[in-house]
C-alpha cells in the first residue's frame, strides 16, 4: 500500500474529524439558541456587519449564494433576519438581523465561548496554539479557495 493513501497520513482527514466534533460540540448551545451551526455562521458575520448583501454572507462564509440562500429563507422564517431588495440594484438582496437576531448575539456570548471554553478545557493547547493554528489554517484556506 502506498503510504501517500493510508488514512492516517491524511491531514484532510484530521481536518474532516475536527470540523465535525467541533460542529457536534456547538449543537447543545446552538440547539438552547434554536440554531443550526450554519446560521450561526450567518449570524457572526451579520453581527460583525449587518445589512449585508447575499453575495458578500456568501463570500465571507467561503460558499456559493445559492448555499446560503435557503439558509436564509429558513432564517426568515425563524424572524432572525429580514431580507429586502437592494436599493440601487434591485436584483441585490440586502439581509438585515431583526431585533431577535440582535439579541441573539448576547445570548450566544453568554452561551458558547465558556461552553466551548469548558469543552476544550482538558486539550493542553494554549490560547496560542489556537491563534498559531488559526493563522496555519487561513493559509490553506487562501491556497485552495483561490484556486
Amino acid at each position: 500500500m502506498h503510504s501517500e493513501l493510508q488514512l492516517d497520513n491524511q491531514i484532510c482527514f484530521r481536518l474532516y474529524t475536527a470540523t465535525r466534533l467541533i460542529t457536534q460540540a456547538y449543537t447543545p448551545m446552538l440547539t438552547e439558541l434554536g440554531i443550526t451551526y450554519p446560521q450561526y455562521l450567518v449570524l457572526m458575520v451579520l453581527w460583525e456587519k449587518d445589512c449585508q448583501p447575499v453575495s458578500e454572507i456568501a463570500h465571507r462564509l467561503v460558499l456559493e449564494t445559492n448555499t446560503v440562500t435557503p439558509l436564509l429563507q429558513r432564517m426568515e422564517k425563524l424572524c432572525i433576519v429580514s431580507r429586502k431588495k437592494g436599493e440601487s440594484d434591485k436584483r441585490q438582496q440586502i439581509v438585515s438581523l431583526t431585533e431577535k437576531g440582535r439579541e441573539m448575539e448576547e445570548q450566544a456570548y453568554k452561551l458558547i465561548p465558556a461552553g466551548m471554553g469548558e469543552t476544550l478545557k482538558v486539550c493542553p493547547l494554549q490560547i496560542e496554539d489556537y491563534t498559531h493554528l488559526a493563522s496555519e489554517l487561513d493559509m490553506i484556506i487562501d491556497t485552495l479557495k483561490n484556486k
